[in-house]
């Protein structure tokens, strides 16, 4: 059965009413895609929680820039999905920047109304009461005695700027859990020990992509080959051998076969092969070990 892609599991997370049986059907059966799916609702619920506007800031377009730079993302995601936020702030309140916060409007009035307050009890004459003590002012009063003030709802509360947010976390999200399914998945790994007159040490490893194949990843800690180094895989008596090809440096990737069983073959040998023509083992090896999983 078939994994539906980020996207899919996007559209499920951002729309609980998107119409796609078929992703609905298999989250039922596979857990691995489940709990991807809930990975991007949690993202979803958490942009929909109405944030503190007094500690909130709107990044600039850097940030975007480096998401999409660090999780290698399409040229159809390069447009920055917060664009909108920032330039609604821009035209809303004169002198704003990006990464400055996005407090409300009621804040800055709190503060205000504090400030007139204390400077109203220092002015007071001595020994007289304080006005603001002596004639306790209603809320309601003191709201009426103001010019009416429209408010505009906050950005979270607007249908366009939280949709930006949503997609914009949901695709980071997304992209993060790509990304982790696309790494590849150790197999086996073997630590190669030096033999006879080397001194060469290192490791290997067989990993396993997404789409099934396997590769053996050798390091060593210096080329000390006289002619060129080769990599094998052998079996556990040495009486069978799998060359899988050249490394010129001191590491090197090298594709499995697709039906060699490691379990047959698990030494990994590094060997000092002389420009002769001749396609057979020198006998002479640099570094070996064996697999384990």
């Amino acid at each position: 059965m078939p994994h539906p892609d980020p996207e899919e599991l996007s559209l499920l997370a951002l729309y609980e009413d998107w119409e796609d049986s078929a992703t609905r059907d298999h989250l039922q059966v596979c857990p691995e895609c489940a709990a991807d799916f809930a990975a991007l609702r949690r993202t979803v619920e958490a942009v929909k929680t109405p944030p503190e506007t007094g500690r909130l800031e709107v990044p600039g377009p850097q940030v975007w820039a480096g998401i999409h730079r660090e999780l290698g993302l399409s040229e159809s995601v390069h447009d920055d999905p917060l664009a909108g936020i920032r330039e609604h702030y821009a035209a809303s309140r004169p002198g704003w920047a990006p990464g400055e916060a996005a407090a409300g409007e009621g804040s800055g009035a709190a503060q205000t109304g504090g400030q007139d307050a204390r400077h109203d009890v220092r002015q007071a004459e001595p020994g007289a009461e304080p006005e603001s003590l002596a004639e306790p002012v209603s809320l309601k009063d003191r709201a009426a005695s103001r010019p009416a003030k429209r408010r505009s709802s906050a950005w979270w509360q607007r249908p366009g700027p939280w949709m930006a947010a949503a997609a914009a976390a949901v695709l980071v999200t997304a992209g993060a859990v790509w990304s982790l399914n696309q790494a590849p998945r150790p197999l086996a790994e073997a630590d190669l020990a030096p033999l006879a007159q080397f001194s060469a040490a290192g490791s290997a490893r067989v990993v396993e992509s997404a789409d099934g194949s396997r590769e053996l990843e050798v390091r060593l800690s210096k080329d000390e080959a006289q002619g060129y180094q080769e990599v094998w895989l052998i079996a556990p008596d040495l009486s069978r051998l799998v060359s899988l090809g050249v490394m010129n440096s001191e590491s090197g990737t090298f594709q499995l076969p697709a039906g060699l069983e490691i379990s047959e073959y698990p030494i990994v040998d590094v060997s000092d092969e002389p420009v002769d023509g001749n396609p057979a083992h020198s006998s002479v090896s640099i570094a070996r070990g064996t697999l384990a999983t």
